[in-house]
């Protein structure tokens, strides 16, 4: 199978060095030092599972690599249209998006950029970033993915259906775990609400989940978060589990002592966030639906600033 990764950052890099690893053939659209790293010397990917280089074909341009079976979007939120524009090459008649990026309308933005391309929202469970041009490094256990099943109205079909079946059995041989759903947006929903709480605390803080979430006062605020955002899915028709508050704050607290949601890293080099996307998309549901949502909209309010980069003072 063909598999195309835009782009081969920690969660895309991770994914695609994998199934690279793995035999399938994968290809990526990568820029700057970060495509001429992996041209150069391979795909790095470092952890507890071992370090490993793999090759995979790199380029600026979609159009240089030809077209996919598989279209795997992991971008940050703010490059969503523009990514997914610029991907177009990627694809033929057959071929399926698959979203991997974080938040909850992410799959809108790609498929309102890809008319007529049937866009199946999904979620990653990793914990990777660059840690330097051409090294992706993971840390935790966190190895998995889930994505929607493709539909009708969406251009799915039955070949379509078996195609992403494939991809599971695929991704499964490369080592994670894979899930199709015809449930996306409970799936999306249940991973974003403890998401976008540790987003706005590790990036308020500048500060990791051991130091965080050993404190007893950091948890009484997580777990408001975490409150918050279950009543904005649930207004919104999701069907999160009953139990999704407590199993999303003890999840907090089982977190490596090291890791911070990748929106962190944007904000400690000082590059634009996804905080639109993440708190400040509940606060903005969370007023539209008539749900209070006080904790989000105050840490929304002190990470705003940030959006587009380190403000300038005087």
């Amino acid at each position: 199978m063909r598999i195309a990764i835009v782009a081969p950052g920690g969660v895309g890099g991770y994914f695609g060095g994998l199934l690279a690893m793995a035999g399938e053939e994968v290809v990526a659209v990568a820029r700057g030092a970060h495509l001429e790293a992996i041209r150069a010397q391979g795909l790095r990917i470092e952890g507890a599972r071992g370090n490993h280089v793999v090759r995979i074909e790199a380029g600026d341009t979609a159009r240089s690599l030809g077209t996919a079976d598989v279209v795997l979007f992991a971008v940050k939120l703010f490059q969503a249209e523009a990514a997914a524009r610029a991907a177009a090459p990627l694809f033929g008649p057959e071929t399926l998006a698959i979203s991997l990026l974080n938040g909850i309308d992410g799959p809108d933005k790609l498929a309102g950029a890809l008319p007529g391309v049937p866009v199946l929202g999904g979620s990653a469970y990793v914990s990777a970033v660059i840690a330097e041009p051409g090294l992706v490094r993971y840390t935790g256990a966190m190895s998995s993915i889930v994505f929607g099943a493709p539909r009708g109205e969406v251009g799915g079909n039955d070949a379509a259906r078996e195609k992403a079946a494939d991809f599971v059995e695929r991704c499964k041989r490369a080592g994670f775990s894979a899930e199709m759903t015809d449930d996306i947006q409970t799936a999306l929903w249940t991973k974003f609400i403890g998401l976008a709480a540790n987003a706005a605390l590790t990036s308020a803080a500048r500060l990791p989940a051991g130091p965080l979430y050993s404190d007893p006062d950091v948890i009484e605020v997580a777990a408001a978060l975490i409150a918050e955002g279950t009543a904005v899915a649930r207004a919104a028709g999701a069907k999160v589990p009953a139990d999704i508050e407590a199993v999303s704050v003890g999840r907090l607290k089982q977190f490596p002592p090291g890791m911070y949601a990748s929106m962190y890293h944007d904000i400690a080099k000082g590059g634009p966030l996804e905080v639109d996307g993440l708190s400040g998309y509940i606060v903005r549901e969370g007023r539209r639906l008539g749900v209070p949502t006080p904790y989000h909209a105050a840490l929304y309010a002190v990470l705003k600033p940030h959006r587009a980069g380190t403000p300038k003072v005087g």
